[in-house]
C-alpha cells in the first residue's frame, strides 16, 4: 500500500497574557530546562516540538501496533548523508485476534531533512549566536513544510505476509538482509526468504500496488517447534551467515546451525543456565562462538558453544530483570544492559573473572529513565555513543565519552546573556532526549544512514535524526 506519510503535528504552548498589562511590564524569567518524568505542566501548557531540535523528523504508522522490527540493509550505499533518504523495513504486529497478524516488509523513501554540517556554521562579524540562531529559527517558519532533499511528505510502500499469532520479535540477517527470523507468541521460530517482496518495493510504486491491499500467503522456509514456551530473544551471527540462537521464557536457549538446502539444524538440547525467562541475545562481534544472555533472573551470561551448555561466566547484572543487551560492535569489549527498574548499565568485559564471585566490569551505570528500560543499542558510526527507549515515552541517546565542562558552561551562559537554570542532576552524557511516541518498544539505529534513529512504540513509528549528533557523520572524503 502506498501511503503519505505525515510529520507529526506540532503542539503548542498556550501562555495566557495578563489582560492591561503591557509584554514589558512582566518580569524576564530565566530559562528553564523542563524535565520530562519531573517537571509538570502549568495549566494551558503544553509540549511543544522544536523542529530545530532535528535535521529529519517523521512519523507513520502501519496499521496494527508493532512490538518488534528491523532495518533491511540494502544496496543504495554504505554511508549515505544526502537527503532524500529511503529506508527498507520488516515488522511484525500485534493484532486483536491471531489471525489478524501478519509480517509487514515496507519502503519508506523521500525522506526529507535539513543538510548536516560536518563543521558548524562561522557567523559573520557583527553577528552574535543569538542573533544567527534566531536567523534560523525565523528561516525555519517561514518554510515550515520545505524541507531540502524533497518534500516534507514521504511514501510508505507496503506488503504483508499473513502470520499466525502476534510476532514477539523479528530480526534480519546482516549478510543476507532478505532472510529474516521471527518469534512468535504461539511458541515457535520461523525462518523467512522475503526476497520477492523487497525486489518488488525496489521497482516501480505501480508495481507494487497490485498487490497492495491483500495479504501474502507465503510458508516460512523453516519452522523450529521445539521451544518449551514462547520467547523474546533472537539473533543472528554477524560473522557466521545463518548462525542464529533463540531463547525462550522458559530460560532454554537453543543454537540453530545453516546447512545446504537453506535449512537449519537446531541442537535439540538447549543451553541451560539462567532461572527465569531469557530475554534477549547478543552474539559477540569478534568471536563466532561467543555470545551473551539476559534474564529475568537479573543476570547476564557468556556463553561459548564450543565448551558445553553451560555458561562459561554469570553474574548478577541488575536488580531486576534485564530485558536487553547490545554488544559494542565498534569496541567489542563493551557491553549494555537495560533493566526493569529503568536502569542501564555498561560493562567493560574485560574485567569479568570466571573465577570471582564480584562483579568488577561495572564502568558505568544510570538511573535516568522512570520506567523499565524497553530497548538499547550501541551506535554503529561511534563507538561511545547507544540509544535507549524507556516505557516512560522517553527515547534517549547518550554519549559516554562526555564529562561535565564547568568553564564551557560558563562560556555557554555568557554568550546566551542570561541565566539558565539548567537541573545539576542531569547525567553530562545525556545528549537528546526525543519524546511524542506512547509505549515505546523497540528502536535501531540505520547503519547506512549516519545519524538516523527508528522506533517503534504502540502509536506507531518514528525516524528522527537529531541535530545534535553531528560527529558521528564521516568525512566527505570517506
Amino acid at each position: 500500500m502506498v501511503r503519505s506519510i505525515k510529520n507529526p503535528k506540532k503542539a503548542k504552548r498556550k501562555n495566557k497574557k495578563r489582560d492591561g498589562s503591557s509584554s514589558s511590564s512582566i518580569p524576564t524569567k530565566p530559562t528553564k530546562v523542563w524535565q520530562p518524568g519531573v517537571d509538570n505542566l502549568e495549566e494551558g501548557e503544553e509540549l511543544e516540538c522544536d523542529p530545530t531540535a532535528y535535521n529529519s523528523l517523521h512519523a507513520f504508522h502501519i496499521g496494527w501496533s508493532c512490538l518488534s522490527f528491523d532495518v533491511v540493509r540494502d544496496s543504495l550505499g554504505l554511508l549515505r548523508t544526502d537527503f532524500p533518504h529511503t529506508a527498507y523495513f520488516v515488522a511484525g504486529t500485534q493484532a486483536d485476534k491471531p489471525d489478524w497478524n501478519s509480517i509487514e516488509i515496507f519502503k519508506v523513501s523521500n525522506i526529507s531533512g535539513k543538510r548536516r554540517e560536518l563543521v558548524p556554521m562561522k557567523t559573520t562579524a557583527g553577528e552574535s549566536d543569538m542573533d544567527a540562531d534566531n536567523s534560523d529559527s525565523d528561516s525555519d517558519e517561514d518554510s515550515e513544510d520545505e524541507e531540502e532533499g524533497g518534500s516534507a511528505a514521504p511514501v510508505l510502500q507496503l506488503r504483508k505476509v499473513a502470520h499466525s499469532g502476534g510476532v514477539n520479535r523479528i530480526r534480519a540477517m546482516t549478510q543476507n538482509p532478505h532472510i529474516c527470523a521471527s518469534w512468535s507468541d504461539a511458541g515457535y521460530v520461523q525462518i523467512w526468504d522475503f526476497s520477492t517482496h523487497l525486489n518488488a518495493l525496489g521497482e516501480s510504486e505501480t508495481e507494487v500496488l497490485r498487490g497492495a491491499s491483500s495479504v501474502f500467503n507465503q510458508a516460512p522456509l523453516f519452522n523450529f517447534k521445539g521451544h518449551k514456551d514462547e520467547g523474546y530473544a533472537i539473533d543472528w551471527s554477524a560473522r557466521v551467515a545463518g548462525r542464529l540462537v533463540t531463547g525462550d521464557c522458559k530460560s532454554c536457549i537453543h543454537l540453530w546451525e545453516p546447512t545446504s538446502g537453506a535449512t537449519w539444524n537446531v541442537d535439540a538440547t538447549p543451553f541451560t543456565g539462567h532461572t527465569a525467562s531469557v530475554e534477549d541475545l547478543q552474539w559477540s562481534p569478534t568471536e563466532d562462538h561467543v555470545f551473551a544472555s539476559c534474564s529475568v533472573d537479573g543476570h547476564i551470561a557468556i556463553w561459548d558453544a564450543r565448551l558445553g551448555k553451560s555458561p562459561a561466566i554469570s553474574f548478577k547484572a541488575h536488580n531486576a530483570d534485564v530485558n536487553v543487551l547490545s554488544w559494542n560492535r565498534l569496541a567489542s569489549v563493551m557491553l549494555a544492559s537495560g533493566s526493569d527498574d529503568g536502569t542501564f548499565s555498561i560493562r567493560d568485559l574485560r574485567l569479568l573473572s570466571p573465577k570471582s564471585e564480584e562483579d568488577k566490569s561495572l564502568v558505568a551505570h544510570f538511573e535516568y529513565h522512570k520506567q523499565p528500560i524497553t530497548s538499547i543499542e550501541w551506535s554503529p558510526h561511534e563507538a561511545s555513543t547507544l540509544a535507549v527507549s524507556s516505557s516512560d515515552n522517553q527515547l534517549t541517546i547518550w554519549d559516554l565519552s562526555l564529562e561535565k565542562d564547568e568553564e564551557e558552561e560558563a562560556e555557554f551562559k555568557a554568550k546566551t546573556q542570561e541565566q539558565v537554570n539548567a537541573p545539576t542532576d542531569l547525567p553530562p552524557q545525556l545528549l537528546f532526549v526525543h519524546q511524542g511516541q506512547k509505549d515505546l518498544k523497540e528502536l535501531h539505529w540505520h547503519a547506512q544512514i549516519p545519524g538516523t534513529i527508528v522506533s517503534t512504540a504502540v502509536d506507531g513509528f518514528n525516524i528522527l535524526m537529531p541535530s545534535n549528533i553531528q560527529s558521528t557523520l564521516p568525512s566527505e572524503g570517506a
